[in-house]
């Protein structure tokens, strides 16, 4: 169970180092990321290189028993580049210019830039890929997190070429995109340009493909740094760091290309069901690679600076939040950063070693934390305990938020309302992509699924024939890959197999909006009263059975639930988009259905409050209160932390237990 966080020792002078890695040993950190921002001391003009301070800080670590985490420092090239080549830096879609002087200041597609970091990043595995503290490469850091669709000239003959190899020829181009559409269509890859700044609205298939070639465009520079350390023989893991759903960069794609999945993870401590929120990213990471357990490699030790306001995390938070991580698969526990930095723009950012010392609650939690790992007993790996899943896929999010539809949809929100649902039932979620492998789940969920390729829809309906639990929601199945409509309206892949066929949307007036026209869409169904928001379709029943009809408004009595049994399984069509009272009613009507019980049996009807989370990890369950009051409830097994045989368990706010279940 790794332990530490980003260590930037070129912040400070080298007497400081020694009392560093003394703190560190204190703390349990068994490993740092170093580096990461250090290409101006790395690399203080083109051409000249110092390694002496880099030799002497991963001897001094590895010394001191810290292993290291060698970053590539790739992520905010030094003034000296953009001073020397302008050409490297980014636009925005009016063509003004990112210029230096924060960090990211680079278009990914420059080959300057490429350049550049290549010889940087060939010179350090040179020199490091042997080194025995290097025990993990950090390529770059956090791709495209503060400035991912570049406009530049660079990304302009880029996204040509990316189209180029995609299309074959123009006129397949035209045919996706549909360009007789406003006189758009191509005579050649020449004449096309990244969707800059127009008169209104760009074309649908050029908004889709630029997102496309923009997450595949960070994903080439990824690969060609780890291409660089393969080539230097270095067999360590290699990684980069994600930042949860993060909608610029396809992780489908790009974890097939990491050796471990590290996320960076910053839930508001304002926000007291925040916890939700990180509770899916940590699902969302242990599923890209489920049979790899990954890091956290960023949090925070208490408040922030980058919010408008900054709350501490309560007393135990921390910890609570970092246990929240190893449950759901975290073999790592890191931070942002050992020490806090005394300038800059993150010298309000808490880390782990505070400018006020060692005699605080923040340093006496991250040593009590470190104590906490370092005593646990090796946990389950690759384990798949997950009944439910959710579709999350990045090309639907990108088409989904194209403007111009019957009504805006934030896509994300949407999926993390149902996460958010099931989180409440205490039943562990997955979230998987439609094509993925679904045999071990027992329900499925697909929300707003608007564009479905075919291997997809046949992957959802082959679930749902074998037995499995399938619920489709409004706004789905709409599209191809392209964005087009297919011939025969809508639902075309999965209406036969549900047994319904959509005629109209029904946009409602969006939450708060000041318009007038119908707002809520009631509809009562086996669990009660649910109420319906941003679209009420009207829909036509062929072989379904109606579960839920709507009640007022211009679809009174119109079906907005049904069910359709098919082979051994049943498929669902949820009509409407409901509240978060709603779709935790629909969720829980779901699993009663699926015969899907809590992580631990029967602990809803214990009264387990909502606000404790139970996760498994193979035999091991860990409850967490996230709630402001205590809660007691049976649990049997094996407290891994004292060793004692427990029949029930006691948790304060913010206390958490590991139980190896009897």
């Amino acid at each position: 169970m790794h332990y530490g966080g980003d260590y930037n020792p070129e912040q400070w002078p080298e007497d400081v180092w020694p009392e560093d890695i003394e703190r560190m040993r204190e703390a349990g950190v068994t490993m740092v990321s170093l580096g990461i921002f250090a290409w101006s001391r790395i690399q203080p003009a083109e051409g000249v290189f110092d390694f002496d301070w880099l030799d002497r800080i991963i001897g001094l670590l590895h010394e001191g028993g810290i292993a290291v985490d060698l970053a590539t420092a790739t992520a905010s090239p030094p003034p000296w580049v953009s001073a020397t080549y302008p050409e490297v830096l980014p636009q925005d879609e009016n063509g003004a210019t990112y210029w230096p002087g924060s960090r990211q200041a680079f278009a990914p597609t420059s080959p300057v830039y490429r350049s550049l970091a290549a010889a940087l990043v060939t010179r350090l595995a040179e020199r490091y890929a042997q080194h025995p503290a290097v025990v993990m490469w950090h390529v770059n850091n956090e791709y495209g997190c503060h400035l991912n669709l570049d406009y530049s000239d660079a990304a302009q003959g880029a996204f040509r070429l990316w189209l180029e190899n995609r299309y074959g020829g123009i006129d397949a181009l035209n045919e996706a995109w549909g360009t007789f559409f406003w006189s758009q269509r191509y005579g050649s890859f020449a004449e096309v340009f990244p969707p800059r700044k127009a008169p209104y609205s760009h074309n649908p298939g050029q908004l889709l493909d630029y997102r496309r070639f923009t997450s595949d465009a960070l994903l080439e520079c990824y690969l060609m740094e780890k291409e660089i350390i393969r080539a230097a023989r270095a067999t360590q893991p290699v990684t980069t760091n994600f930042m949860g759903a993060f909608k610029p960069a396809d992780y489908w794609r790009w974890a097939a290309e990491m050796d471990v999945i590290t996320d960076d993870c910053y839930p508001d401590p304002n926000d007291p069901e925040s916890f939700r929120a990180s509770a899916f990213a940590r699902d969302l990471m242990r599923s890209l690679k489920p049979d790899v357990p990954w890091l956290l490699m960023e949090q925070s030790s208490n408040a922030l600076n980058w919010r408008p306001t900054n709350a501490p995390k309560a007393p135990g938070q921390m910890a609570a939040l970092s246990m929240q991580a190893v449950a759901r698969g975290a073999d790592g526990i890191l931070f942002f950063q050992w020490r806090q930095s005394r300038a800059g723009a993150e010298k309000f950012h808490s880390a782990m070693l505070p400018h006020a010392g060692t005699d605080t609650r923040t340093w006496r939690e991250v040593t009590g934390l470190g104590a906490e790992l370092a005593a646990l007993p090796e946990l389950p790996r690759g384990s798949r305990d997950a009944q439910v899943a959710i579709v999350f896929d990045w090309e639907n999010w990108w088409a989904i938020e194209n403007p111009d539809h019957p009504v805006a949809l934030d896509y994300l929100a949407l999926v993390q309302r149902w996460h958010a649902a099931v989180h409440r039932k205490h039943t562990q979620v997955d979230l998987v992509r439609a094509s993925a492998d679904l045999s071990g789940y027992r329900l499925v969920i697909a929300p707003q699924l608007y564009l479905l390729p075919e291997d997809g829809a046949a992957n959802l309906r082959d679930f749902a024939l074998a037995g499995g639990h399938l619920l489709v929601t409004a706004f789905s199945d709409l599209v191809d890959e392209h964005d087009r409509f297919r011939e025969g309206g809508f639902l075309t892949q999965l209406g036969p197999l549900l047994g319904v066929r959509v005629e109209d949307f029904g946009a409602l007036v969006s939450p708060g909006a000041d318009a007038p026209g119908q707002a809520i869409a009631p509809f009562t169904g086996p669990f009660g009263e649910v109420t319906g928001t941003l679209l009420a379709e009207e829909i036509h029943v062929e072989t379904a059975t109606v579960l839920g009809s709507f009640a007022g408004g211009r679809l009174d009595g119109r079906p907005a639930f049904t069910q359709r049994a098919v082979g051994d399984g049943r498929a669902y069509y949820l009509a409407t988009i409901p509240d978060a009272a709603g779709t935790a009613s629909v969720a829980g009507h779901l699993l009663a259905e699926a015969g899907i019980a809590p992580v631990v049996g029967g602990l809803p009807e214990r009264g387990l409050p909502e606000t404790v989370e139970a996760i498994r990890r193979g035999d091991v369950v860990t409850v967490i209160n996230h709630g402001a009051e205590s809660a007691e409830f049976a649990l049997a097994g094996t407290d891994l932390q004292s060793g004692e045989t427990v029949a029930s368990v006691t948790l304060a706010p913010f206390e958490y237990r590991l139980i190896r279940e009897s």
